[in-house]
Parts: structure tokens; C-alpha cells; sequence
């Protein structure tokens, strides 16, 4: 038996891993989907104090105090930022760093550092209602397919912006975790595809291209539950 921590991006929730969730455990895999601070069904948690440490720390207690290890430990977009600072912090619980078509940021850098300033144009605006609170880009932003938009659209929630502000400081016992993923979505056009360039033949790299939208997990639930289920033998 495996164990999966599956990290969502920003907006989003633990909620958008449940088809993948239900895929692995009917494998036999122990699978934990939490929601980080602030956002999903946790979204009444919500204040200008969370940002991206706020969500490591979410994800380090997870795997603490489930006394988690060995663990194939998986972030989608924002939750690349996450994954990596968890890694800097308690990198013997993890076997693989799984990014799907999520930052994987150098140090000293924030989300919006990795995405250009287009992006962080895009979030400045975002949160002008509020200065606080990024609103959701739609599901139709992302790429989602269309019979579930309304569901993502629905479940979406502001996202505080010192999340995307923060910058993260590597430890450096990130390297001390032995594998690593990345999975680009190609119908997504964003600056996760110079990633995937720069990534693809680096040692301890595997490095997988998939002809859907940002949302792996919700526009194909079973590439993303096959390409997990092949890190356990990694």
C-alpha cells in the first residue's frame, strides 16, 4: 500500500482530487486530500494573516500528525509552492515531489515571481474588491471541461493573496527527497511549459506532457490516477 497526499491549487479545494481519491483507494492506497487554510469548506478560516507558510504548515501537520512516510506528495498549480516548502521541512516523510503542471520555485521566489508579471498584474486586480482576497478565475480560465464548469465554478473560492505575495526560502533538504515529477497540461498555456522544458531531462526528473486543461484532476481523473499509481514503483 501506497500513500498519497494530494495538494490542491489556488481557489480550489480538496474537493476537486475526489475521482482520483476514489481511484487509488480502490487500489488499496491510503490517499489524504486536505483543504489549506482559507479556502473550500474552510473558507470562514479565511484572514490576511494566511500565506504561503501558512499552507506549508497545513501540509507538514498533515503528514506529522498522520505520521505519514514514504509519501507520494502531489500539488497541482499553487500547490507546487506548497509541496516544496513541506519538502524543506520534514523531507525523509517523502518519497516523490509530484508537480502537476504546478511552480516549482527556486529560492527566494513567490508564485507570482514564477508566473511573470502578467500574473501578478492579473492577481493585483483580482483582489482590488477586497485587497485581501483574490476572487476566482473561472472554470472556463482553467480549461475545464464544459459539463464540469459549473461544478468547479461553484465550489471555487476566494484565495488569500499573501499566498501568491510570499516568497518561499529553500533549506535545502528539498534535495533529500529522491523523486520528482512534473506534468504539464497542454491545453493550459502558462509559464509551467518553460518548466516542463527546463525539467524534462534533469536528473531524478520524470516529465510528463497530457493534452488537457489545468485541472488534471477533474478533466482526467483516470491519466492522473495512472501516472500516480506509477510512482509506487518508482
Amino acid at each position: 500500500m501506497a500513500t498519497f497526499v494530494l495538494v490542491h491549487g489556488g481557489f480550489h479545494g480538496g474537493w476537486c482530487y475526489a475521482r482520483v481519491a476514489r481511484l487509488l483507494r480502490a487500489q488499496g492506497h491510503d490517499v489524504h486530500t486536505p483543504t489549506l487554510s482559507g479556502v473550500g469548506e474552510r473558507a470562514h478560516l479565511a484572514s490576511q494573516a494566511i500565506n504561503l507558510m501558512t499552507h506549508v504548515e497545513d501540509i507538514v501537520a498533515t503528514l506529522v500528525n498522520e505520521d505519514l512516510t514514504d509519501v507520494i506528495l502531489c500539488g497541482h498549480s499553487y500547490g507546487g509552492m506548497v509541496i516544496t516548502g513541506a519538502a524543506g521541512r520534514v523531507p525523509e516523510r517523502i518519497r516523490t515531489l509530484f508537480y502537476l503542471d504546478a511552480s516549482v520555485p527556486e529560492d527566494g521566489q513567490s508564485i507570482l515571481d514564477v508566473l511573470g508579471p502578467e500574473m501578478a498584474s492579473a492577481a493585483i486586480e483580482m483582489a482590488g474588491r477586497t485587497g485581501t482576497m483574490m476572487d476566482p478565475r473561472g472554470a472556463e480560465f482553467f480549461g475545464v471541461n464544459e459539463a464540469d464548469r459549473a461544478w468547479v465554478d461553484r465550489l471555487c473560492t476566494p484565495h488569500p493573496i499573501g499566498c501568491f505575495i510570499q516568497k518561499l526560502r529553500l533549506t535545502g533538504k528539498e534535495a533529500l527527497v529522491p523523486n520528482r515529477t512534473f506534468v504539464l497540461a497542454e491545453r493550459y498555456q502558462s509559464a509551467n511549459a518553460a518548466t516542463y522544458a527546463k525539467v524534462k531531462d534533469m536528473p531524478g526528473w520524470k516529465a510528463v506532457s497530457l493534452d488537457v486543461g489545468h485541472d488534471v484532476m477533474v478533466d482526467d481523473p483516470e491519466g492522473l490516477a495512472r501516472l500516480l499509481l506509477e510512482e509506487v514503483g518508482r
